[in-house]
């Protein structure tokens, strides 16, 4: 009978755990990728001009990803020393909802208080991520860390394609567009709030062994001591360490594809209504393909199943090159719905089974670091390129070094030689 309660509470935390991915999701989908983009192309930056709008876009992306990357490794060893995983997540978290409610106020040519709001609405969000990232070893175990993994991502999925739903009835019904728009923003922040609840109150705060050595030293010096150590114990897990690199190539174009597909979409000229309704079809495509990827790893591996992923992704950005109409635009965000969230989620997987589980979120730290430090280039490059030309058709297109460079070092990586390394320094 105790064992039995337990594995219900378990199962309690496993999905109180993946319900936060649920609530902000809703950050990503409408603030991130679809609706926020177009209102800073067509309303906050309406006096830039389309090109202009789409490249400081690109910059204000690279500073909020470089402000989030600095931070990261510092937070995630503050947080392992500590131990407050989750108070540390409900805090950024916190500063991420009130954020994106402060969109409400950005209104015609206020692009660069748009812009203010964004950095710091993602540095909640992403913050916020990499501590829910370092609960998922304990709230999962070895043998089903796969199938949790790509459950909290199938769950952000539909919640944040739900709300994206809603979204556009509102932007639809509602007569006056901008206001509409502005609730949007609000209805972001209260379902993100709402949803991160029962991670509240069921996930609990993982025990931590106490750092004998440092008793009562004050966590930032040690934190920063440690960040310095962690870069010489990360060259001790030679296959974690090349599967990080490998990441931090591929996974800065599939954010760069994500972050800026429909601002690139405005610029050539494709309406609203078919830009955030293709987003939110990759919603729900990307529920069912999740799944199916986090059963695919089970035939194929999981790196070989994230290879498969990134072939697709390389078609996609030389597909978008191309691209002049809105069912040119519905075609590719259908096949980033296929790809998406399992990639993702398997790479999350992938890198939690060769951690040392001691080190999870300091490690977790670097993950959250390598993706967004690494990502800054993807905006960045794309940003100059579409600068440099006047137009983002060489700057979609140039992605594909991502996918392939990401993908040649991955193939090197021995996940089953990182795996027994990590379980023998346990």
């Amino acid at each position: 009978m105790v064992e039995k309660d337990k594995q219900v509470r378990k199962r309690g935390e496993t999905l109180s755990w993946s319900m936060y991915d649920w609530a902000n999701s809703a950050f990503a989908t409408t603030i991130m990728a679809a609706v926020l983009p177009i209102y800073y192309s067509r309303v906050a930056g309406t006096e830039l001009g389309a090109n202009t709008a789409t490249v400081y876009w690109g910059y204000t992306l690279s500073i909020a990803l470089l402000i989030t990357a600095v931070l990261a490794p510092v937070m995630g060893a503050i947080a392992d020393y500590s131990g407050l995983k989750k108070k540390l997540l409900l805090t950024f978290a916190g500063l991420g909802i009130f954020a994106t409610a402060l969109l409400y106020f950005v209104t015609t040519g206020d692009w660069f208080i748009a812009s203010l709001f964004f950095i710091f609405g993602n540095l909640g969000f992403s913050m916020s991520d990499v501590f829910y990232n370092s609960l998922l070893p304990s709230v999962s175990t070895p043998e089903n860390i796969d199938r949790v993994s790509t459950m909290g991502y199938a769950l952000g999925y539909l919640g944040g394609g739900i709300l994206l739903g809603i979204n556009i009835l509102m932007i639809e019904l509602i007569p006056d567009k901008i206001l509409a728009t502005r609730l949007c923003f609000v209805s972001v922040s209260i379902w993100w709030a709402l949803f991160t609840i029962p991670l509240i109150l069921n996930v609990r705060e993982p025990e931590i062994k106490p750092d004998d050595s440092q008793p009562r030293a004050n966590p930032v010096r040690v934190a920063f001591r440690r960040i310095y150590v962690t870069f010489g114990e990360l060259r001790k897990y030679r296959e974690l360490f090349l599967f990080l690199i490998a990441f931090w190539i591929y996974n800065d174009g599939i954010g760069t594809i994500i972050k800026m597909a429909t601002i690139y979409g405005a610029e050539i000229g494709i309406d609203e209504t078919a830009l955030i309704g293709a987003l939110l079809m990759t919603q729900f495509v990307g529920i069912p393909f999740t799944f199916a990827f986090g059963r695919l790893a089970g035939y194929l591996g999981t790196k070989n199943s994230i290879l498969l992923g990134l072939t697709v992704y390389t078609g996609i950005a030389i597909g978008a090159y191309f691209m002049e109409s809105a069912i040119h635009f519905w075609i590719l965000a259908f096949l980033v719905g296929t790809v998406q969230g399992g990639t993702q989620a398997l790479s999350r997987s992938l890198f939690g089974s060769m951690l040392p589980r001691d080190k999870t979120c300091e490690f977790f730290g670097f993950y959250g670091m390598s993706s967004k430090f690494a990502g800054i280039v993807g905006p960045l490059a794309f940003a100059l390129v579409s600068q440099i030309m006047g137009s983002s058709r060489l700057a979609i297109v140039m992605l594909v070094v991502f996918f392939i460079g990401g993908a040649v070092l991955l193939v090197r990586v021995d996940e089953k030689k990182g795996i027994e390394h990590a379980s023998s320094t346990a």
